[in-house]
């Protein structure tokens, strides 16, 4: 991204200076439909097809800061979506497992990730993200990018003690979802915390017997 629109990040509260770095490294316009990349400066979502958008840069910017990232962390990436975020965790993480439910999403965002950019530390897969990535976990740091109705179960269940997720939860038709910051104590318990109003497209499920396929 440009200076001018780190700068905007910045006067918005962004204060991570690993986070601005990493965002400022990524073009987003790389991430974008071709006939959107005159757009992509621009502080709001973009449609990427199939339904689905490339978030605002400022909601991308507060997730990742809220995660906490350190570069030592396991990072669960739900909705892989344009692959805009992934690429910025795999430059803040160790290691990232990303879950795509849109094939041709997934497809688009491997050649970027793993094809352009060259993401050693990156594990892309197709299919169902309700399900997490249940033989990497438990993982340091989950985030969701996609808003079920409520906390999905399965994906708390994949957090490690002194681990955090990252979650828009609410029903689409909710007047605003809230960002969710939950924490898993040392001895297994959670604590829930809500953050700022969001909207974010619905996590979506496959059908029972669906395949799935890493990327």
């Amino acid at each position: 991204m440009e200076p001018g629109s780190i700068e905007r990040l910045r006067r918005q509260g962004i204060r991570d200076e690993r986070v601005l770095a990493a965002m400022e490294a990524l073009d987003r316009g790389l991430f974008v439909p071709a006939a959107a990349r005159p757009e992509a400066e621009e502080d709001r979502p973009i449609p990427i097809g199939h339904g689905q958008t490339i978030s605002q840069p400022y909601v991308v910017a507060f997730m990742t800061e809220a995660l906490g990232l350190t570069g030592r962390e396991r990072v669960l990436e739900v909705g892989t979506g344009s692959g805009w975020q992934a690429a910025l965790l795999a430059r803040l993480a160790a290691e990232v497992w990303s879950v795509e439910i849109v094939p041709e999403l997934a497809a688009r965002a491997a050649q970027a990730l793993l094809g352009e950019l060259g993401l050693g530390n990156l594990h892309l897969r197709v299919g169902d993200g309700r399900g997490g990535w249940p033989e990497a976990a438990p993982f340091d740091r989950i985030l969701v990018t996609a808003a079920p109705a409520v906390l999905p179960v399965e994906l708390l269940a994949q957090l490690a003690p002194g681990g955090r997720m990252v979650v828009p939860v609410g029903s689409q038709d909710a007047e605003a979802q809230l960002l969710q910051i939950v924490e898993r104590g040392a001895g297994g318990e959670l604590s829930v915390r809500s953050s700022i109003p969001v909207r974010f497209v619905p996590l979506t499920s496959v059908a029972p017997g669906s395949s799935a396929g890493v990327c």
